[in-house]
């Protein structure tokens, strides 16, 4: 029992040690940019264009669904007209960000263990290697660099998107009944240039998680088609995990 903990506990520390390790050497390839704008403009459209349609029905009822649930009960008491500033704040603050980034998680950091992890096991990256080409500058590099620049603008597009739901059943749901005009004036009076900032910049951090962990499971890839789908699922509960993790010190921080 406590040889099986030390043992989980170790490969827990190698983990972390190896994945820091691996975003060190990515980031200091970001001085090779240049060599790399055709990778990193595909993955862009990977990550931000390919995943748009998806972001915008899930922020858009996402929106709806909490407009049309808190307005409901603020009702109750008479305080529906609260329900833009609700809705504003949780969509800037935490469920863009965090709902956004999840999805790209499912769906492009999927993608990206797989894709990597397919190269390692078929020794495609060994032949890079023997190129004298770095798996790292070549693959890793334009994936993070793409989520950090792609993953912002998708939040800040599902902001937009999962507000105007929350409007348009403010106003069209007579339970609530609370007009355009005073949905946007609540909201903008509650939601801060500051707050805008703290969920870009979680955006920022989340993307970053995502194409991190993918490009790190899938050099760990071995086994074969089992093992690429292994890694597969393994990115996507890594990612989730790292995510909530990460948004919960990052709003202690930003408090």
């Amino acid at each position: 029992m406590i040889e099986a903990l030390g043992r989980n506990i170790l490969n827990l520390m190698q983990t972390a040690g190896e994945m820091v390790k691996l975003f060190a050497q990515t980031v200091f390839y970001f001085k090779e940019v240049p060599r790399n704008l055709p990778s990193i403009f595909r993955q862009l459209a990977e990550v931000g264009i390919g995943t748009l349609p998806v972001a915008s029905v899930l922020a858009l009822f996402v929106g709806m669904v909490l407009a049309l649930q808190t307005g409901s009960e603020l009702a109750l008491y008479g305080s529906q007209e609260a329900i833009g500033a609700i809705v504003g704040l949780s969509m800037v603050k935490e469920l863009g960000p965090v709902m956004t980034c999840l999805l790209v998680a499912g769906r492009v950091g999927s993608s990206m263990a797989a894709e990597v992890g397919a190269m390692q096991v078929y020794e495609e990256i060994d032949a890079l290697k023997t190129l004298e080409i770095s798996p790292i500058r070549y693959l890793a590099m334009p994936r993070l660099l793409a989520c950090l620049l792609a993953a912002p603008a998708l939040v800040i597009f599902s902001m937009l998107i999962g507000i105007a739901g929350g409007a348009f059943i403010s106003d069209i749901n007579p339970a609530i009944n609370v007009p355009y005009n005073v949905y946007y004036e609540n909201m903008v009076r509650a939601i801060g240039y500051l707050d805008i900032v703290k969920g870009i910049v979680k955006a920022t951090v989340f993307g970053g998680i995502v194409a991190h962990v993918g490009c790190y499971v899938g050099f760990k890839t071995r086994g074969g088609a089992r093992g690429i789908g292994q890694s597969t699922t393994r990115a996507v509960v890594m990612s989730f995990l790292i995510i909530l993790v990460a948004d919960y010190f990052l709003s202690r921080l930003m408090m």
